[in-house]
């Protein structure tokens, strides 16, 4: 790296043993000249890649400081103003319960039996006095003030290790502050890809992969996410009367992340390691019961301080929602992805930034499949509650616009208020009368973005049982805040029960998938996206995987998490057996397209099934995976082609092929990415390619969407491979599908954790799984999918109104 050598940069502390001191892992040390290479042997490789990765996503030093800063004062702020209104607040002055005389000289009459804001506000000595004869409040201020200089020297601590990564990027990346937002964190991977070729931070591997980065920032995360995959955590409760429902809040979260990964009795010895003692099968039973003992300590002190938690939870609930609720009542009919859905559709290796576009675009989908369930009899009790509440709205409006003095009239602006939020609540309950019922192509758009979706949903997207099940992952904002609420009440009943029933599993579990990475330290092994070891033989990896139920991904969590990571990082180099299932998976495609439409038809179909969709304001690539999605659609229906010669009918599957197979590589902006953040347009042969073709769909979506030519290579090439990625994703649902509806009636249903540890062969007793629960649906479900797939087999339009569904 040119002009490297002039910086006399800084250097981690040299340490050659297991762990460094308490509290020095992370200093940084000036290196005087001649002393060996910068920025050498950098042991929490961790914290110092996710410190890149957070600083590059939260756009800078000044960002970072600004949010920590104001964390601070909204801290100080909740607990004081709270304070302020418990105990310096005259109530019954401020609600005119008490007259106040006002002997004032230069007052009028009218102006004496005001109440003035500063009447209702007692006088500091005597605020003061109240303050200091409540001891419960002194309490909670000190709980407060130590809780407070906590945060402070944490906040202390993370500016100091900002300007450290500050100046990594300023002096080793050369990357300007001013210019960081114009660089991708591809772009940013590849020159710490590169630094370590230069200058070793690793010294056990001398040269780092995108892979090994992510495995650095998302060890725990991944372990996350298999957990949920094999639905081990106790996220699903049943609750009387109303059956079963998914609770994972960001305290349970934090709990589990506690017990598990970095608390002081958690299973790994360091960021990094697992302890020993874990990775043996002799005493594991021994090991559950000390980990039931954590779980159960744990519990308890949440249950201890359930009461300052909630307090805390109500009232920054209500600072934080009130004013939005007065102004927008509707936002709580709003939707938003549930922290168990972004688990549960979350990649193995997928980063936040990557995971919330990915979400973010199957978002209006979503919205759109979910609006679409309303009931009739709560419309009509909807549209007449409406017309009632308007009524009376009408005309107060109308008698404060005769005369302003209506106000002063009690609760009046109280009763505008409430019977504006009653028409707002109740308009959401009413209808678009031009709506068109299509659940089954609104569902598969949604699938485009999301990936995963389970097998019974297919030709049952019309059922309100799918629909609550989708309300799993896509909840409402208010059962949100509802659930944050309970959350402190709730979280020491679920540690202290269900988790402690699941110890042995637990144990068994990170010993059975933990692998140790040279360079990298021990991981989950479902994150190495293995094919052969985790795999699924009714996603595409049929004799290439040896994995027996146990150790299969469910939902083929393994082969779309293994294609999406090649997609992103088309630069990565796979394992043998990773490229093999890709090399099939290539042919397959190639195979199936050549029964499907041909790409230029499909763009000719994209404004009519951008209509169809209701996406009139896509981009190219969305218009595209719209044409995709209905084109078997339009061609079961009957519907001429341009040419007006009729079409034979296709599938999705090879629909989406299709347009795989004309993927031009030469053509794609996301194949090649420079390594230099100046983006050059270079046409050369990308190394990193999935398809190759003599057709391009990249310069035809372009020059039919004048906003993409607008756009920088970087946002296309984004654009690009995300589509990409959802085609992918259909198409190889479509074709698990087709296996399983073809499949001879066998079943493969989730199997709970157990000992692996004995040699001789284990034998698996394949039994029907009945249950349609989130996180645990097997991937052979015959008897369910048999009647459901009779009726897809035949795509007819589903294209009916309201009423007539």
């Amino acid at each position: 790296m040119a002009g490297f050598e002039t910086y006399q940069e800084y250097q981690r502390i040299e340490d050659y043993d297991e762990d460094s001191p308490p509290g020095e892992e992370d200093l940084l040390i000036h290196v005087p000249e001649g002393r060996g290479d910068p920025w050498h042997h950098i042991k929490n490789l961790d914290n110092f890649f996710t410190r890149i990765y957070h600083f590059h996503q939260k756009n800078g030093f000044a960002c970072m400081v600004l949010s920590e800063f104001f964390e601070l004062v909204q801290f100080l702020f909740v607990v004081t103003f709270t304070t302020f209104l418990f105990n310096c607040v005259e109530y019954d002055v401020l609600f005119a319960n008490r007259a106040v005389n006002h002997t004032g000289q230069s007052l009028g009459p009218l102006d004496r039996s005001k109440v003035t804001l500063p009447d209702a506000i007692l006088p500091s000595e005597q605020c003061t006095e109240r303050i200091q004869g409540n001891s419960w409040i002194i309490f909670l201020l000190i709980m407060a003030a130590i809780f407070w200089v906590y945060r402070l020297v944490k906040v202390i601590c993370n500016v100091l290790s900002y300007w450290e990564i500050r100046q990594f990027y300023i002096k080793a990346l050369k990357i300007q502050m001013d210019e960081l937002c114009n660089f991708t964190w591809q772009e940013v991977q590849n020159r710490l890809i590169l630094l370590q070729r230069e200058h070793p931070m690793c010294v056990q591997k001398r040269e780092l992969s995108e892979l090994d980065i992510y495995h650095r920032i998302l060890r725990f995360k991944n372990y996350t996410v298999a957990m949920i995959n094999k639905s081990l955590l106790p996220v699903r409760l049943r609750v009387p009367f109303i059956g079963d429902v998914i609770f994972l809040t960001q305290g349970l979260k934090y709990n589990f992340e506690l017990i598990l990964f970095w608390g002081p009795l958690s299973l790994f010895q360091n960021k990094w390691s697992l302890h020993p003692k874990y990775k043996r099968a002799a005493n594991r039973h021994d090991l559950a019961k000390q980990l039931s003992r954590v779980i159960l300590l744990t519990g308890l002190v949440n249950l201890l301080l359930c009461p300052f938690v909630l307090v805390w939870q109500v009232l920054y609930a209500f600072f934080s929602y009130a004013e939005v609720i007065k102004r927008e009542p509707g936002s709580l009919g709003a939707h938003r992805w549930s922290l168990y859905g972004r688990l549960y559709l979350r990649h193995f290796n997928e980063l936040d930034h990557e995971l919330q576009g990915r979400l973010g675009r199957g978002y209006k989908p979503a919205a759109k499949y979910m609006n679409a369930f309303v009931s009739p009899l709560l419309a009509v009790l909807a549209k007449n509650v409406a017309f009632f509440s308007g009524s009376v709205l009408a005309v107060l409006i109308a008698l404060t616009v005769y005369d302003e003095d209506v106000l002063t009239v009690q609760h009046i602006l109280t009763a505008i208020t409430v019977l504006g939020v009653i028409i707002t609540v109740t308009r959401s309950f009413i209808p678009d009368e031009h709506m068109v019922w299509c659940p089954e192509q609104l569902l598969q758009c949604v699938l485009a973005h999301i990936h995963y979706m389970p097998d019974h949903w297919k030709g049952s997207a019309n059922k309100s049982e799918t629909r609550d099940e989708m309300a799993q992952l896509f909840q409402y904002k208010a059962v949100f805040i509802l659930e944050e609420l309970l959350s402190p009440i709730i979280t020491p009943f679920i540690l202290i029960f269900p988790l402690r029933s699941k110890s042995l599993e637990i144990i068994d579990f990170f010993r059975n998938f933990t692998v140790d990475v040279a360079g990298v330290g021990d991981i989950c092994s479902f994150a190495q996206m293995d094919i052969r070891r985790h795999g699924n033989p009714q996603w595409m990896s049929e004799g290439q995987t040896e994995a027996s139920v146990y150790q299969q991904a469910e939902n083929g969590k393994t082969e779309l998490s293994l294609m999406h990571f090649t997609i992103k990082n088309p630069q990565w180099q796979p394992p043998q057996d990773s490229s093999v299932f890709i090399s099939h998976l290539k042919e397959k495609v190639h195979q199936d397209a050549q029964t499907g439409p041909s790409t230029q038809l499909l763009l000719s179909e994209a404004p009519l099934c951008s209509s169809l969709l209701s996406n009139e304001s896509g981009t190219g690539p969305d218009n595209l995976l719209a044409s995709v999605l209905a084109h078997p659609v339009l061609t079961a229906s009957g519907l001429p082609g341009r040419n007006r010669r009729f079409v034979s009918p296709s599938s999705a599957a090879s629909a989406a092929a299709s347009v795989l197979a004309s993927l031009s590589s030469s053509q794609q902006p996301h194949a090649s990415r420079s390594r230099s953040h100046t983006l050059q347009p270079s046409r050369q042969q990308p190394d990193g390619h999935m398809y190759n073709s003599e057709h391009t769909v990249a310069d035809s979506m372009s020059a039919s969407d004048p906003r993409m030519l607008s756009q920088s290579r970087s946002a296309l090439a984004s654009e690009f491979a995300s589509a990409e990625m959802s085609l992918h994703a259909i198409y190889m649902h479509e074709v698990h599908q087709q296996k399983t509806h073809h499949s001879s009636g066998q079943f493969q249903a989730p199997v709970p954790m157990r000992d692996m540890s004995a040699s001789a062969p284990q034998t698996v007793t394949l039994v029907p799984h009945t249950s349609g629960r989130l996180g645990g649906w097997a991937e052979e479900d015959e008897e369910e999918q048999g009647d459901e797939e009779e009726i897809n087999s035949n795509p007819e339009l589903q294209h009916t109104s309201r009423g007539s569904s």
